[in-house]
């Protein structure tokens, strides 16, 4: 069984708020399909974004790096994301540190 894209963005929510990560979400998609990008914002004018991939060969799924640098550019790689897929979610997370949790069991797999 596959969770909705809304319970999932809830329960990273959580965890982050767990652990005193501040995150929100920017774009709310479909509750019930839709993607998700983590954007990683570590409050120094750079950002990355991370987005979900599937492994055909091994049907493993894992967080995947699509963009890192200047904030501006980490954007605009959100808002072309989001022309090709309205449906899309984005949390962001707020972090100096650079903690986004994505690899902690539970949110890597």
């Amino acid at each position: 069984m596959r969770l909705t894209a809304q319970f999932w963005v809830q329960a990273y929510l959580a965890r982050l708020r767990g652990v005193d990560i501040p995150a929100f979400v920017t774009a709310h998609g479909d509750d019930g399909s839709g993607a998700v990008l983590v954007k990683l914002n570590t409050l120094d004018g750079r950002a990355a974004v991370y987005m979900r991939s599937f492994d055909l060969s091994s049907g493993a799924r894992k967080w995947d790096m699509l963009i890192s640098g200047p904030e501006a550019e980490t954007d605009a790689a959100i808002a072309r994301q989001r022309g090709f897929d309205p449906d899309l979610w984005v949390v962001e997370v707020e972090d100096r540190a650079g903690r986004h949790l994505l690899d902690e069991p539970g949110l890597a797999e």
